[in-house]
């Protein structure tokens, strides 16, 4: 993922502290309550990386079951693929039939390019009901899905945001990512889309990206937490990034997060196993959770090593 990347120069000057819960996320959680089990997922992007050939997938693994060896390691994943083609019930009943060696493993498909980014969510009904048609096929391996608006996507499009979002089925989970820099730079702007979200039970995606702090915006209009993390190549800084992380998803569960989804991006994808494999550590021995941390074959050597 190149969103938000800086310079390596520059990443010493950033500041990677994590805005302070707004009142909107403290009155979402309070509403929830304690809801139990807490759940807990961690993934990365895409399955088909070969850089992990080696190090989490074994020598020789050839590119058709690069996925039979990604369910080994990880409870769930950011399904990208989708963004970039629909593929039918046939294709996904085959990714499914693959996952069930783990019994947790989710799928979370993201939004075709071609209902956000080329119909911008105008006249898609056709696309997003093969999209569903598709996607649906999972089963009860689907988790939730995922909508991303393109960066030129402003704020002048709300009513078409809200007509697309109002008229989409309730049954699975949905979460927006907003990436154009108005949606967070008035107030007044940021409380409709947010409140938007919050009524139809929508929530919002969290995206970490080093030179777009702004989308760090801490509103949760539902009580469940979906957080793209983008690293900088295992720089000492995305450890500490996720220290923070860790305290925060703990404060949330104390105050009613029920659910968090938490996928690792980085622009280097070779070291996305590696600092997945912090955070789920790191995430296990504070909040008590037993999420299966991914097995590396080699010994683990990061970037600034």
């Amino acid at each position: 993922m190149e969103f938000g990347r800086v310079p390596e120069h520059e990443l010493p000057t950033v500041d990677f502290t994590l805005p302070p819960d707004t009142d909107f996320t403290l009155q979402t959680l309070s509403e929830a309550g304690k809801v139990r089990p807490f759940e807990v997922h961690v993934g990365c992007a895409k399955w088909g990386r070969k850089e992990w050939v080696g190090q989490i997938y074994p020598p020789k693994t050839k590119d058709a079951n690069f996925l039979d060896e990604y369910v080994k390691h990880f409870n769930c994943i950011e399904l990208n693929a989708t963004f970039y083609q629909v593929y039918g019930p046939d294709t996904i009943g085959k990714w499914k039939e693959k996952a069930t060696a783990n019994p947790d493993f989710k799928f979370c498909p993201k939004f075709s390019q071609s209902i956000s980014h080329i119909r911008r969510l105008k006249n898609a009904e056709d696309i997003t009901t093969s999209f569903y048609e598709g996607i649906t096929a999972f089963g009860e391996k689907l988790g939730p899905l995922f909508l991303q608006l393109s960066d030129n996507f402003t704020p002048k499009s709300l009513p078409e945001l809200t007509a697309y979002l109002e008229h989409l089925p309730t049954d699975i989970p949905v979460y927006v990512e907003l990436r154009h820099k108005n949606w967070f730079a008035e107030p007044d702007t940021r409380d409709a889309v947010f409140n938007l979200f919050k009524r139809l039970h929508i929530g919002a995606v969290i995206t970490d990206a080093t030179g777009r702090r702004d989308c760090v915006h801490m509103m949760l209009p539902t009580p469940n937490a979906f957080i793209r993390f983008v690293g900088n190549g295992l720089h000492p800084t995305d450890y500490a990034r996720c220290d923070e992380w860790i305290d925060r998803i703990a404060e949330w569960r104390d105050k009613g997060l029920q659910t968090v989804w938490f996928f690792m991006h980085q622009h280097d994808e070779r070291y996305s196993p590696q600092l997945s494999d912090y955070v789920i550590e790191k995430l296990n021995a504070r909040l008590g959770l037993s999420i299966k941390r991914p097995q590396f074959i080699e010994t683990k050597k990061g970037l600034f090593d």
